[in-house]
């Protein structure tokens, strides 16, 4: 297998310097993007998005917990992610792995440090607060889920309900309002092959890779970063792909109703 993504890897450095991809599109183009929400009936949110052939759909539910000990006022947020073996042949049956809690973690990380959910509002009464959680099923794998993945988090997210809350208990069914958000966080992930760098990279273009960065934004401003494999991003590199993250951002947010 290492071998083959070698080649790979030879074969995408050799089209990247001609400007363009195997798939013909630019170094800094998405593929198609469709982003359907409010796909489940009895989840508190829901929304499924695809990104080329990648799907992932992400659900909200409502529970009452109690707070972290450190934070008594603050509610919980709380992300999974699940990379069902029917999405690829690269996934296994079993507690998630590496790659699922990498996941998880990436898109639960530019929503917390956005801001954007105020954890305080969950608030409900001493040692009780609401606890909300997000989860991720990946549904067919074509590369670059965590961008799928956080589209489909945020659209799961707009379209939320609130649930209805009497004598500290949730009453199931009934809705106060929608779920309050200052931002609508996006992500952006690029790969890197030798000096090239490129947006949202296809299955093929992760297999031959050496590294990738994800930048999760808001409108205003970078929140959180995640750097994977084995290369490396200079600081110019950095900087430029923010440039083009806050751009793409703009197309992404207007996505999401």
């Amino acid at each position: 297998m290492e071998f083959i993504n070698e080649i790979k890897r030879d074969v995408l450095s050799s089209v990247l310097k001609t400007g363009r991809r195997a798939d013909n599109r630019g170094r800094y183009d998405y593929r198609k993007i469709v982003i359907q929400p409010e796909i489940l009936q009895n989840a508190e949110g829901s929304a499924l998005a695809a990104i080329g052939k990648s799907q992932v759909m992400a659900g909200v539910k409502f529970d009452v917990a109690a707070p972290f000990p450190d934070r008594p006022t603050e509610g919980v947020l709380s992300t999974s992610a699940d990379l069902l073996p029917l999405a690829s042949d690269l996934f296994e049956a079993g507690p998630p792995g590496d790659d699922a809690i990498e996941l998880a973690r990436v898109v639960d990380r530019g929503i917390r440090s956005s801001g954007t959910i105020d954890l305080n509002s969950f608030y409900l009464e001493e040692g009780k607060v609401l606890a909300l959680y997000l989860d991720i099923y990946v549904l067919d794998h074509d590369g670059n889920l965590i961008d799928a993945s956080a589209l489909a988090a945020m659209s799961a997210l707009l379209s939320t309900r609130m649930p209805k809350v009497e004598d500290g208990k949730i009453i199931r069914g009934e809705y106060a309002g929608k779920l309050q958000l200052k931002e609508k966080v996006v992500s952006c992930t690029f790969g890197k092959i030798g000096e090239q760098t490129f947006l949202d990279p296809s299955l093929d273009e992760e297999k031959g890779m050496d590294c990738r960065l994800t930048l999760s934004t808001t409108s205003t401003h970078l929140c959180a970063a995640q750097k994977g494999g084995w290369g490396s991003f200079s600081e110019r590199d950095i900087m430029e792909l923010l440039d083009i993250s806050f751009e793409k951002g703009k197309e992404l947010r207007a996505m999401l109703k």
